[in-house]
């Protein structure tokens, strides 16, 4: 897929998309356990690790752990640890950062410059609108939590396969978000008896191979298993002006500034209600939804 035709077919729609046949450089032939191994040496990198498959992130049941890269890059690739933290079939996880994780964003080209020669990014955006790069490598299993981010990006699988299941911003009201993530984990086997609307949102599912980009609109929920070892990149892109996006983030998951001031306007109109006796406050909270959908919610959906 030419840059230009992604520009003019796809990009507009605001759909994911798998783009096949991308160039993405000598990473996707060189990129073996032993390279990425002796290619960045023994720096420190801090990763996760969990005792179990699915990784949550509300409830936290992982540990943050620091490992020599080239020790950790062996034992993401191995099913059975002989050393381990938590127990001998842990999964590893690496979301790179920047050098001082509260401040700098994810740039391959800082964390990784050996790695990053061998990576060829697309650049179907102008290079002003660059956000950051996360280089990621996850054991085979490891499942990560559904969420959104606020900007648009690229999720390359440089190698190993992955399952991606995504959900779109419409579904927001079914997917009982806390905050960008939401609360139902296992979203092949949910419990519908904690989570009843669940089954309102639709499912969209795609594999992605070594070589694969996926393009993942801002908004979009995605939710993403790790069918072997892999490694991948994301790069995150600002599409909206970037004045718009608030200035602390280091992570392209914070909510715009617009959409931050509007919530806790709302919020303390809310508050304002809770003066008045319970069915008025109900009547008037429900003209007020009404007037949020009006105003609001786009009329082009189905």
């Amino acid at each position: 897929v030419t840059r230009e035709r992604f520009l003019r077919d796809i990009y507009p729609r605001r759909k994911p998309v798998v783009l096949k046949g991308m160039e993405l450089g000598a990473c996707t032939t060189k990129w073996t356990v032993d390279y990425l191994s002796q290619a960045e040496g023994s720096k420190e990198v801090k990763i996760h690790v969990s005792a179990v498959p699915q990784m949550d992130f509300l409830s936290k049941n992982f540990v943050y752990r620091t490992l020599p890269f080239d020790v950790f890059v062996r034992r993401a690739a191995e099913v059975k640890h002989k050393e381990y933290f938590l127990s001998e079939d842990e999964k590893y996880y690496l979301r790179s950062v920047g050098e001082d994780a509260r401040k700098d964003i994810a740039d391959i080209r800082k964390q990784f410059p050996i790695l990053a020669e061998d990576v060829q990014i697309p650049e179907y955006f102008e290079k002003e609108q660059f956000f950051s790069s996360v280089f990621r490598i996850s054991s085979a299993g490891l499942q990560l939590w559904t969420h959104y981010d606020v900007m648009d990006n690229f999720l390359i699988q440089v190698t190993g396969k992955k399952r991606v299941v995504l959900y779109s911003p419409r579904d927001a009201p079914y997917l009982y978000l806390s905050g960008t993530k939401s609360q139902v984990l296992d979203v092949d086997n949910p419990d519908l008896e904690k989570y009843p609307l669940f089954v309102k949102a639709k499912r969209y599912q795609c594999f992605l191979e070594a070589g694969d980009v996926l393009f993942i609109p801002a908004l979009w929920f995605h939710n993403v298993i790790s069918e072997e070892f892999g490694v991948a990149l994301n790069v995150f892109w600002k599409h909206l002006p970037a004045e718009s996006y608030d200035k602390s983030d280091t992570y392209g998951n914070k909510d715009p500034t617009a959409a931050s001031r509007a919530i806790q306007i709302l919020d303390r109109a809310l508050k304002t209600l809770e003066e008045l006796p319970e069915e008025y406050r109900d009547f008037y909270a429900r003209r007020m939804v009404l007037r949020i959908q009006e105003k609001a919610y786009r009329n082009d959906y189905g």
